[in-house]
């Protein structure tokens, strides 16, 4: 195995592009060194981006942030903007892993391990953000709901990385939107979710959904976002109803694996309580009265 750490984005590329074998990038670390510990991953090339500049940083850009794609859960948890402005996404990314993990774990590196169980990613998916990707042909946007294909694999080509995610602003009434993200797990914590659950949404000035976002994690071989289930509040004020109709919508969706941790019945109908919970949250958090 070969340990390369690159002075700038343009050699980290090349290295990626031109490793016939196995490549692997480095930013926190907290899912390669456990898989390589584990004997699960064997690269021929590990490419350290940690060092690059701007990938700790976290820049208010157009209203949102641009949140390099070093930056732990446990700064971003720190940055008031940040949490403020999409407390959900934050919720998320504080759930991987334990405190001492949380120094290094990053949303980027949670996003490109391809798990449906990602606790950062429903919450990325319902805040519509979007990762900037460095590669052989220069640099591209893609949003995070593309970004996944299928477990363990993602949608980057060969020699592309993620450099950033951007959270994107807020309508201009900021205090009438947010969002929320929660999940279950059999212990009660340091778990996998069975399932999971994010919602963004922004209500007018009565209190009324005029958009929503839901995602839905650990419930199919990718991170769901479910249209559906986020017209089902849009119009209205989170009423009892409306409430069991998203749940509906989202359990409708579900595809998920039935194993010891949770029956596909068990995470089916689960998904949509946690949906129905995560959707008042938010609504409590944008000022709604439910």
């Amino acid at each position: 195995m070969r340990y390369e750490k690159p002075e700038n984005v343009a050699e980290a590329v090349k290295l990626l592009q031109e490793e016939a074998g196995v490549a692997r990038v480095l930013a926190g670390g907290t899912d390669v060194l456990v898989q390589l510990k584990a004997g699960m991953l064997e690269p021929d090339l590990i490419v350290d981006i940690k060092h690059l500049e701007g990938i700790k940083d976290i820049v208010a850009e157009d209203g949102g942030y641009r949140i390099g794609a070093a930056v732990s859960g446990a700064r971003l948890g720190e940055h008031a903007g940040v949490v403020a402005l999409w407390p959900g996404v934050v919720e998320g990314a504080e759930l991987i892993g334990s405190t001492q993990v949380q120094g290094r774990a990053t949303m980027a590196g949670n996003l490109c391990n391809g798990s449906p169980a990602a606790d950062s990613v429903p919450g990325l998916v319902a805040a519509n953000a979007v990762v900037r990707i460095a590669g052989p042909d220069g640099t591209r946007d893609c949003p995070v709901v593309d970004i996944p294909v299928s477990p363990g694999k993602i949608s980057l080509e060969k020699g592309e990385f993620i450099t950033s995610i951007f959270l994107p602003a807020r309508p201009a009434r900021p205090a009438r939107a947010s969002d929320a993200y929660l999940r279950f797990i059999p212990r009660t914590e340091m778990d996998i979710a069975v399932a999971a659950a994010a919602i963004s949404l922004e209500l007018d000035a009565d209190g009324t959904c005029i958009a929503a976002r839901v995602a839905l994690g650990a419930v199919a071989p990718t991170v769901l976002l479910v249209d559906a289930a986020a017209d089902c509040i849009i119009g209205t004020k989170l009423d009892d109803a409306a409430l069991e109709a998203l749940a509906a919508a989202c359990s409708a969706v579900c595809n998920p694996i039935d194993d010891k941790r949770g029956t596909i019945a068990f995470r089916t109908q689960t998904a949509g309580v946690l949906a129905k919970r995560a959707a008042l949250i938010a609504y409590k958090r944008a000022g709604g009265q439910a």
